[in-house]
């Protein structure tokens, strides 16, 4: 058996081939109660800070035809966990963990199929990924890093935001934004970092200007970021000179900070402060925040109202199990959540519902038109907007395997105008026809914490030495 009969209450007119991963996913382990010889697969990925999460699941049995479905079950749930809460050793514990082990060994090994994926965790821990069969016994405890930022108003503060087409930076004095900048930019294949550093300088002494004096500075970027130093981001993907990163990119937050000589500094995902603006305005914890832009910013607070050190990278994270899925420029793979939730799918879909673009023309660009056609009331751009809220309903299921989470914040340019209120429709519908079970509140900030929640998020992350 190499296929499940999938049988989705919702398809999109210009993506009806989408395979959500949500239900491929009960399918498969509907089938694996049905089946003889299926076994529990517990799946602990921890770091080497000692931190670890554990994920369990079930498994057909090896060989009698189901080798095709476990193949993609078990490596589209270990790259969900890599990208989504992250580590270097996967320790896999059931009767089947030691066929499971050597198969994602061959994966992840460097010039496999996951390479990108293996360096990815390189990266950030300074190791390739390794996979290792044991007893349940075992397993490592379940731990995660709580992380002591966020929801520090006092004094005068600087916060700023970093995404692929602009960078924002706030003035802010008691919790209240004073000053704040919107620069467009165009950080993505630039080939010296020197762009990043005088951009990212100028946007913070811009702030500066506004306030008698700096108590701390936060802010927020796409990529990973751990104490203080930049492990991956994309954007410095036009660095591609490993020496360079090593000396130039991965200390310059660092380096940004000697500007402020002995004022608390902190950067962090724009995921995570995403989320963290949620759960400050909201005054709610279980919140998975999720910014469709340039790519997909994503992160988490959790039941107790902490930042983790989960990397909830979802623009990587499988969302679609279709064959041949549009793939992901940057890591090669196919159905990951870039091609369905940012820019980046909004040019996947135009041509699809027949909108052609002019060629050459930028991301950013096409989106302002598509939401001029929506706004023109053109059947077309209502369409693209029906494919991203059903995919999106789908994979908000999905993360629900894996975060416990029952507020979904959604921001971002692609949510924005008119198109956005179609997306969260679409999506509310699929949850409720599709997974009546799950109770999960899609939330939408106001213009006034569209504006400013985020900053004032950021700049609260660091605690004020006076």
């Amino acid at each position: 058996m190499d296929t499940l009969a999938l049988r989705p209450r919702h398809v999109a007119e210009i993506d009806p081939g989408l395979v959500p991963a949500s239900l491929w996913t009960r399918e498969y382990l509907a089938l694996c109660e049905r089946t003889p010889g299926s076994a529990p697969l517990a799946l602990a990925l921890s770091r080497p800070d000692g931190t670890a999460s554990v994920h369990r699941t079930r498994t057909l049995p090896p060989g009698a035809g189901f080798d095709t479905l476990n193949r993609t079950h078990v490596e589209r749930t270990v790259k969900f966990l890599l990208w989504a809460r992250g580590g270097d050793t996967l320790r896999l514990a059931g009767p089947h963990a030691a066929h499971f082990a050597k198969l994602l060994a061959e994966l992840y090994r460097p010039g496999g199929e996951r390479a990108f994926d293996a360096d990815f965790v390189r990266k950030l821990f300074d190791r390739l990924p390794s996979f290792l069969a044991c007893a349940e016994a075992d397993l490592p405890a379940e731990s995660a890093s709580h992380l002591p930022l966020g929801r520090n108003l006092d004094g005068c503060r600087i916060g700023f935001d970093l995404g692929g087409s602009d960078r924002k930076c706030a003035a802010v004095i008691d919790g209240k934004v004073v000053f704040s900048e919107e620069i467009k930019w165009d950080p993505y294949f630039q080939q010296d970092p020197r762009y990043q550093f005088d951009g990212i300088v100028h946007s913070l002494e811009l702030a500066a200007r506004h306030l008698p004096r700096v108590d701390a500075i936060g802010g927020s970027a796409a990529g990973v970021y751990i104490n203080n130093t930049v492990r991956a981001a994309s954007l410095f993907r036009g660095i591609t000179d490993p020496q360079v990163f090593e000396t130039r990119v991965k200390p310059m937050f660092l380096e940004i900070a000697k500007r402020w000589p002995g004022t608390p500094f902190e950067v962090i995902n724009d995921g995570d402060v995403t989320a963290l603006a949620a759960s400050m305005s909201l005054n709610r914890n279980s919140v998975l925040g999720i910014a469709m832009g340039t790519s997909v910013a994503a992160g988490y607070v959790d039941t107790h109202g902490n930042l983790t050190n989960w990397l909830s990278e979802l623009a990587f994270v499988p969302v679609d199990y279709r064959p041949g899925g549009p793939a992901d420029e940057w890591s090669g793979d196919l159905g990951c959540g870039v091609q369905y939730f940012s820019q980046q799918g909004v040019g996947r879909l135009l041509p699809l519902a027949g909108i052609p673009m002019p060629a050459g023309m930028k991301l950013p660009e096409q989106l302002e038109e598509l939401q001029k056609l929506m706004k023109a009331g053109d059947p077309r751009a209502r369409k693209v907007y029906d494919a991203i809220g059903i995919a999106f309903g789908y994979a908000l299921a999905h993360f629900a395997d894996f975060y416990r989470y029952d507020c979904l914040l959604i921001m971002g340019r692609v949510t924005s105008g008119e198109g956005g209120s179609v997306i969260i429709d679409k999506a509310r519908q699929v949850l409720h026809d599709e997974f009546p079970g799950l109770r999960i509140d899609l939330v939408v900030p106001d213009e006034k914490d569209k504006r400013h929640g985020q900053a004032i998020a950021a700049a609260s992350l660091p605690k004020s030495r006076r």
